[in-house]
Parts: C-alpha cells; structure tokens; sequence
C-alpha cells in the first residue's frame, strides 16, 4: 500500500480505516479524535465499530469524544478497560444549542487491554514550588509516609507534580487548519503518560495532522489514517514543513 506521505518518522496514508487498518501492523499508542455524530455536517457521521477494529493493532487508546459519544457508543468499546478520564479545558464556550449550557471542555478517555503492569504508562509532571505553585523547583528532601485512598505510600520531595486531569490549552482560531483541531501541546502529554520513548502512535482519523506534530516533539513516530483528501493534502504541507509547531491549537 502506497502512502500519501512518508518521511523520516511519519507516515500518512488516504483511505477508511477500515480498509488501511488491516494492512498495518501494530501500534505501542492510538491518539484519535473520530467523529462525534453530533451535527448535520457532512463528515460528522459516527463510523460505528471503530474502537473493536483497534484491539488487534493495539492495547492502548486515548480517544477524545463528548460524554453524549461515549454513552451512546460505550458497547462500541467492549474488551476495552477505562483507566481514566482527562478533560480539555478549550478556555472558549461553544454551543450548537441554545437551551443548554455551552461547552467549554471535552473528555479525553484512555482505555486499555491486558494486564495493566505491563502497559506503559508514564504520567507527565509539572515542577511546583513548597505551596503547590508552578515554579522551578529548589529543594528536594524524603517525605513521610502518607494515607490516600489506594492505601499508605511513600513518597518523595522533588519539586514537581502529577500533571492534573484537567488540561488548560485554549484553542486558536486564528491558526486552526481543521475545525475541530486538538491542541498540540494536550497530545503531546497524552502521547507522553502512554507511548514509550521511540514508539509509534496511530490516529486513523488523522484530521490535520497535530498527532504526528506532537509525536515528533516528543521523540516518537507517527502513522496516520485519514480519508479526506483535502485534509491529507493540508497534512503533507504541514509536516514537508520541516519545522516544530510551536503553542497550542497549530
């Protein structure tokens, strides 16, 4: 099968998922944002099934979707286990309703198969100060051993902190090249916590490309799927780029 685009550490390739995915082999992460169903746009169709597709090609998946997909599609997602959820705060409300509240946010769910001990998951962390305030670390000492919900741990001081399950990254508008765009800097800490250093990530609902862009930032390859051609034509330019997409929504 011929791609769309190849070059040192991403490859594209135009076509349905359906019909590429059993051409490829397997995959360390899948980072995807498929489409919702939610609207009349013409490419906004629900493509049933897809998470069944996956399980043979990965075991790990961060999907972005609204509450409503999930629940509408959660048998879409058996054999699959949650392992948590993370919400994208966008920092600008839209609504295609006007009797609801605007959304300001999407989830971003991460499901897995297998033994969880022996997927790799490696929670980013952000450097704070003694008060919890994000700031350049200055000092490192043991701490006591503490009680928590999952029972006493102990842990020690260095100066930084899980990244929280809320993610701050207000999307640009002026920049955006799809309209429904994920922040780089949002994939690039999921393609962190889940993908080993050097590994390959999966989207098969590509879009324009901001997977791929992210896993190069981070020191891992890409394979992407997308069956518009358009978009595969505005991907291609952006990566032949060969510069780093710098900020957030690029």
């Amino acid at each position: 099968m011929e791609p769309y685009f190849a070059d040192q550490g991403v490859t594209l390739y135009l076509g349905d998922m359906v019909e590429v995915l059993p051409q490829l082999g397997t995959f360390d992460l899948v980072v995807t944002d498929p489409p919702y169903g939610e609207t009349s746009l013409g490419w906004d169709v629900y493509p049933t099934g897809w998470p069944q597709l996956l399980t043979t090609h990965t075991s790990s998946l961060w999907a972005f979707g609204s509450m409503r997909m999930f629940l509408d599609h959660w048998s879409d997602f058996a054999g699959w286990r949650l392992s948590q959820d993370v919400v994208w705060d966008k920092g600008r409300a839209t609504s295609p309703a006007t009797d609801r509240f605007r959304r300001a946010h999407e989830h971003v769910l991460h499901f897995y198969r297998g033994p969880w001990r022996d997927l790799y998951h490696q929670t980013p962390r952000t450097q704070v100060d003694k008060r919890g305030r994000h700031s350049p670390a200055t000092t490192r000492h043991a701490g006591p051993t503490t009680q928590s919900e999952y029972g006493p741990s102990t842990w020690t001081e260095t100066g930084t902190r899980l990244v929280e399950s809320v993610l701050h990254a207000p999307k640009d508008r002026t920049r955006s090249i799809n309209p429904t765009e994920k922040p780089v800097s949002v994939l690039e800490l999921l393609i962190s916590y889940a993908c080993p250093p050097g590994g390959t990530v999966l989207d098969p609902f590509a879009g324009s490309g901001s997977t791929a862009v992210a896993a190069r930032h981070t020191g891992r390859s890409a394979v992407l799927i997308e069956k518009r051609e358009v978009q595969c034509e505005t991907t291609a330019r952006r990566l032949s780029q060969g510069v780093l997409d710098l900020g957030g929504s690029l």
